[in-house]
């Protein structure tokens, strides 16, 4: 899943992840709306931005982090935020990776397949 408030983010992601023909991808806007989303699909990994509308990534991460459901799913912080601080902020609240803004499209690529071996 991707979750980004940009819509030119969302589709460069999407077109990166396309290319592998290997994922089902489901998008939100939101903190607010990646919560349902992943409730309904439960997906196997998800790749979110911090920086969000009213519910930030920070907020939904640490809710999603609360769940069953979620307790071991994959989730790649997507953030501009690239201090050490935010870096170490990421993993306290339960990413198992920061990627930072920009990114080079082969990193995308090794941390989504590595996170979802790793996950099976």
């Amino acid at each position: 899943m991707i979750v980004d408030d940009s819509e030119d983010m969302r589709q460069l992601l999407t077109q990166i992840l396309e290319e592998e023909e290997l994922y089902d991808l489901y998008l939100a806007e939101s903190g607010v709306e990646a919560l349902a989303q992943a409730l309904r699909v439960k997906p196997d990994l998800i790749l979110m931005d911090m920086s969000l509308p009213g519910m930030t990534g920070w907020e939904a991460v640490s809710q999603l982090r609360k769940l069953d459901d979620f307790k071991e799913t994959p989730i790649v912080a997507v953030t501009a935020h690239v201090s050490p601080a935010d870096q170490k902020r990421t993993r306290a609240i339960g990413c198992n990776e920061h990627l930072g803004k920009p990114f080079d499209v082969i990193h995308v690529l090794d941390i989504v397949e590595r996170l979802l071996e790793e996950s099976r």
